[in-house]
């Protein structure tokens, strides 16, 4: 079906923009290892990224989406354009109050972000670097809001690449620019500019598209106030994984020096698959949704839900699995080179492979959750997510205590099973969640092709336990060949079972059903 093609373009441009992502976090461990320094720009990086997935990316995005479509196929689409550029206005004169009001109060936020940094020098680094990168939540913000426009309309491919656009800029701030008067002045630096060319990018693209969009007087329209009311319980819902993550790094910033270095780079390697699938699930699944619902066709709704999430946990399961039992030598390979140590792999691994365990419930989140949002329900989602935050946060404090660090990642990943199926449940109950034929023939054995993999995989490791920590050149030839053996396992398996044939996904890329 169009909505798997859909996915597989989005996924494929965010896996160049991941590839990127990874080149940019082996630079900056290679300079700045998981020292004072590295956490300061960690948390500072951390800090626009957590309220732009929480209001705008997140909030705009569930709650823009759906009004768009509804907007545009009701009254047309100058109708729609009128709607964005009053959402736009709005949303911009918002974010400069924010942005004024945070640069002002930044060292009072900091104390509560990395209370653990007070009386040290990472503490002030941090206000100074937070300070440089808080503009990049303004021009971000509205990139996402243009990225929702160009979703609305099916173009999905120049959004997808935007965030190319910010490892560029970064990943050429490491190898040109001068420290100023640290590297992590100069990575802050390229982080504000980088949303610039990020919202510049998006303006052309949506001009192209015949969507110029003017910045009119802000006003209460009751459309942008239906906006706001839908916007607000949406992004606490949406941005639960942030919320997760920002309460990790508050109780990581209390633990010995590097361990919000340790979480960061683990969350990293963990959010390729992620970051590459929940965001082209829920990109691409909601204005489908949106449509199928509008027009009242609960089958196709149902239809497209099953398949979404047929087709990515095709593809997360055995992620997840490679990363539990080769997380040691990815972080290896990937990391263990400058001032990056062997004791920063082990204690980095440790922690990917406690968010390994929760990969699968994050992709079910994001897969789920337009099926709420969808239906113009924005409070159910956001009801579930106080209750596993907050749970993650009694987690966190009585993990750590006894795993440290990687204690935190255990919490996180424990709740965001708990929020998977308390979405999951709720969705069943109104009926909009009834698994198919297909999708409970299959899943079972995805579910059976990803152990006998990792079986594979730990076996190899076992074997070629020395060559895959190596973090030479020989070693990635090692780590690369393994990945490799564990595809091939995996596809093979899946093809016996029936979990998933090469003609089936073939048909599914060309937009056809697969029955």
């Amino acid at each position: 079906m169009a909505l798997v093609r859909s996915i597989a373009t989005i996924g494929g441009i965010t896996a160049v923009s991941r590839v990127l992502g990874f080149a940019r976090d082996v630079l900056i461990a290679a300079f700045l290892g998981a020292g004072p320094v590295a956490d300061a720009f960690f948390v500072a990086l951390r800090f626009p990224n957590m309220f732009r997935a929480l209001f705008a990316e997140g909030a705009f995005s569930a709650a823009f989406v759906p009004l768009f479509v509804a907007t545009s196929e009701s009254d047309g689409p100058a109708a729609a354009r009128t709607f964005a550029e009053q959402a736009l206005s709005t949303l911009t004169l918002a974010l400069l109050v924010f942005l004024a009001v945070m640069l002002a109060a930044m060292p009072v936020a900091m104390m509560a972000l990395a209370p653990g940094f007070a009386g040290t020098p990472a503490f002030d680094l941090a206000v100074q670097f937070s300070r440089i990168t808080f503009p990049y939540l303004l021009f971000i913000s509205l990139t996402a809001l243009l990225a929702g426009v160009l979703n609305s309309l099916g173009r999905f491919a120049a959004p997808a690449a935007a965030p190319i656009l910010l490892n560029v800029v970064l990943v050429s701030a490491l190898l040109v620019a001068p420290p100023l008067p640290t590297l992590g002045h100069t990575l802050s630096w390229a982080v504000a500019v980088a949303g610039v060319v990020q919202f510049l990018w998006l303006l052309f693209h949506a001009g192209a598209a015949g969507m110029w969009l003017r910045m009119p007087r802000p006003r209460l329209t009751p459309k942008v106030s239906l906006l706001l009311r839908r916007a607000l319980p949406v992004a606490f819902g949406a941005g639960v994984y942030q919320v997760n993550i920002l309460v990790g790094t508050m109780l990581a910033s209390l633990l010995p020096a590097g361990s919000v270095s340790y979480l960061f780079y683990a969350d990293r390697l963990n959010q390729l698959p992620f970051g590459i699938l929940g965001a082209a699930v829920s990109t691409a699944l909601l204005p489908v949704l949106s449509r199928h619902v509008r027009g009242g066709d609960v089958r196709m709704a149902r239809h497209s839900q099953n398949r979404a999430l047929e087709f990515t946990l095709l593809l997360m399961l055995p992620a997840a699995a490679a990363l539990i039992v080769l997380a040691e030598p990815f972080i290896a390979v990937l990391f263990q080179r400058g001032a990056f140590t062997a004791e920063d792999v082990t204690k980095t691994a440790a922690a990917l492979t406690a968010f390994a365990i929760g990969l699968p419930a994050l992709l079910l989140i994001k897969a789920l959750t337009p099926g709420f949002y969808a239906r113009e329900d924005t409070s159910t989602p956001v009801r579930i997510a106080v209750v596993t935050t907050l749970l993650n946060v009694v987690l966190s404090i009585v993990l750590m205590r006894i795993y440290a660090h990687v204690g935190i990642a255990l919490a996180a990943s424990i709740a965001a099973w708990i929020n998977a199926v308390a979405l999951a449940a709720v969705l069943r109950r109104r009926g909009f969640l009834v698994l198919d034929t297909q999708i409970r023939r299959r899943l079972p054995r995805t579910l059976l092709s990803a152990i006998v993999m990792a079986g594979v995989l730990w076996l190899i490791e076992g074997r070629l336990g020395a060559y895959l920590d190596d973090g030479t050149v020989e070693g990635i030839a090692v780590v690369a060949a393994t990945v490799a053996v564990g595809l091939a396992v995996f596809a093979v398996t899946a093809h016996v079972t029936g979990a998933a044939r090469l003609a089936d996904i073939r048909r599914m890329l060309r937009g056809e059903d697969v029955t």
